[in-house]
């Protein structure tokens, strides 16, 4: 959740780790803080806030040196105060710390620790660390012995930690150690960086080693050491993040994102359609077809939006493909007892690649010997390391904290899959041929869908105050309901549900009144009878009604106070064009509310704690 940035070189280490911080606020946006070994110590600047008022605190200070680390806070122990903010030091400010992570023994450790007298400043776990690095550290001599100093200390946490220390005895160098929570070093020609996320170091450079759970290293202006000199800590080539473009001609990340998504599912789909092939080339599965044909059952295990991109495949592999499929949220399935057979697939769904519960999911299942594959946007992210395979979206970095252009390019992405299995499972040529055809024309339909941005802004309006809203959808769009209300409560704070149309009568229309909207979710399909009889009955009780559906309809006009028109697509493909207008509802009624858009509160891009 939090962000990290540590930085050893020739440079001044400030502006590099303010710039750092900045690439990574979308993970952590409560408070933020630099630590910088001067002449003097280590000096150590931190508020609550932005990264932004940071900055600012900074600009009239004397800060200075080529060796720091810093951070951007998600809250997870203690309040957003200036107190919990990192870095945070031990009482003679000995060493300074910051950490990613939950040491979930915090409680009795800093009760030992308050026996022997210290006396604690914040209300963090990450100080326990402190405490006990400084402690750890008070009689070794050497770079190597602290190395071994730390290993021996963290042996003593419980939980997670991304962790980089900065000790006064050692005024060039970065410890750093890493169990469950991301790191990796960065090596540029100017110095070496150590951070969360790739996006904080790839404006110096693009080689980088992956830090490995269980690893302890020391980081100096002239190289760097691992304690366990056995692992394979090799040097690997990412890709740029271009992270400077800037928002352009919109307003916020999340509108922007919103505008890419024909871009980005064309993106998505790039390579694994080949001209008059019938399906799709999906070589990063490292699965052979006889492989494939053998598998009976796929389980998907993802969070939020990722478990409703999830929720959509599973209705196209039942019926295009005959497969089934289950969808397991994957902070329940990493602790449960769920029978998976030798031949099921289980696939696991993350933006990131860093998601705490879906990582922990991945690997119990990889550990069980079950087949296991990802499928994310970040490339080098834990889980498209640690799966045996999978695709990546090819989406680009996603800022606003809300997901959009991921949704729709893992849908772009689980459709091929469909396809895939579609025709190993006996699915004819044509079908396969017609399917991957649709799917190109996605884009198109998707940027038509944009269009309606204006109406939509002013419903969003009319609704700005209500208290709590119905999202209501059958098949395919029954997960996309799902999303809606989501998005609607991420961005801008609305309470709102989503079911499927059906199942309001078995409950929900209790909530039904003239203050109360529902969504129905209603393009021209095979069920479209069937939710028109639920528009009816909420209107029967005074609902208000924002209608989406395809254009044309004049019919659903008629009944719905407020109509949403989308594109007409068949039904399969409705998700990727209903789904439009539910996130721009969502942007504006956070706008016209005065919410933070790109930075909802109490949330993070990248939950990488349980």
């Amino acid at each position: 959740m939090c962000g990290i940035v540590g930085y050893v070189g020739s440079k001044e280490a400030r502006s590099i780790l303010l710039e750092g911080l900045q690439t990574l606020e979308y993970r952590g946006y409560d408070s933020a803080g630099v630590a910088v070994i001067q002449a003097g110590g280590i000096e150590v600047k931190k508020r609550a806030g932005r990264v932004a008022d940071l900055a600012k605190e900074l600009e009239g200070s004397t800060l200075s040196g080529t060796c720091g680390i810093s951070h951007t806070r998600w809250a997870t122990h203690g309040g957003v105060t200036n107190a919990n903010a990192h870095p945070h030091t031990d009482e003679a400010r000995e060493v300074a710390v910051v950490h990613n992570g939950v040491i979930e023994n915090h409680a009795a450790l800093r009760t030992t620790l308050e026996k022997e007298g210290v006396e604690f400043a914040s209300e963090t776990d990450t100080e326990v660390i402190a405490m006990l690095a400084a402690r750890a550290l008070r009689k070794v001599r050497t770079a190597k012995e602290a190395t071994v100093a730390i290993s021996k200390m963290v042996s003593k946490l419980t939980g997670t930690y991304g962790l980089l220390i900065l000790s006064k005895k050692f005024p060039d160098t970065i410890f750093a150690a890493r169990l469950g929570s991301p790191l990796l070093l960065g090596i540029a020609k100017h110095g070496y960086l150590v951070a969360s996320d790739a996006t904080a170091v790839s404006a110096h450079t693009d080689q980088v080693i992956y830090i490995e759970d269980g690893d302890v290293l020391a980081v100096n202006p002239k190289g760097y050491q691992f304690l366990k000199t056995e692992r394979n800590h090799s040097v690997e080539q990412i890709e740029k993040v271009e992270m400077s473009e800037g928002l352009g001609k919109f307003t916020h990340y999340m509108q922007k994102e919103m505008y890419e998504q024909p871009a980005s599912i064309t993106s998505a789909l790039r390579g694994h359609i080949l001209k008059n092939e019938a399906i799709p080339r999906l070589s990063g599965m490292n699965i052979t077809d006889e492989q494939a044909g053998q598998i009976d059952r796929i389980i998907f295990t993802a969070c939020g939006t990722s478990y409703h991109a999830a929720l959509v495949a599973e209705y196209w592999l039942e019926e295009i493909a005959g497969l089934p499929v289950e969808v397991e949220y994957a902070s329940e399935l990493r602790y449960r007892k769920s029978p998976v057979g030798d031949n099921t697939l289980v696939v696991a769904i993350s933006q990131s690649g860093e998601t705490a519960d879906t990582l922990a999911a991945l690997r119990e299942l990889k550990r069980q010997g079950k087949l296991v594959r990802a499928l994310v946007n970040v490339v080098g992210s834990s889980i498209a390391r640690e799966a045996g395979g999978g695709l990546y979206l090819h989406a680009g970095p996603e800022i606003g904290v809300a997901s959009t252009k991921a949704f729709t390019s893992q849908l772009a992405v689980l459709f091929l899959l469909t396809t895939y299995f579609a025709r190993i499972r006996g699915v004819s040529k044509a079908k396969g041929k017609e399917l991957l055809k649709e799917l190109q024309n996605i884009p198109v339909h998707v940027k038509k869908a944009l269009t309606y941005e204006h109406e939509i802004e002013t419903i969003a309006e009319r609704y700005q105050d209500v208290h709590t809203m119905l999202y209501l959808g059958r098949g395919t769009n029954y997960p996309v309901a799902l999303e809606g209300a989501l998005k609607l409560k991420e961005v801008s704070y609305i309470h709102a549900e989503g079911y499927p149309a059906a199942e309001m009568k078995h409950g929900p229309i209790a909530l039904v009144d003239k203050e109360t909207p529902s969504v129905i979710i209603n393009p021209r399909s095979a069920l479209y009878d069937k939710v028109m009889s639920n528009l009816e009955e909420i209107k029967a009780r005074n609902g208000p009604v924002i209608a989406i559906a395809t254009e044309g309809d004049r019919a659903i006009a008629k009944k719905a106070d407020q109509v949403i028109y989308v594109p007409d697509v068949p039904d399969i493909f409705q998700p990727f064009v209903t789904v439009i207008p539910l996130q721009l509802l969502s942007y504006h009624a956070a706008l016209a509310r005065g919410c933070d858009v790109d930075k909802p509160r109490n949330l993070a891009k990248s939950v990488t704690v349980e």
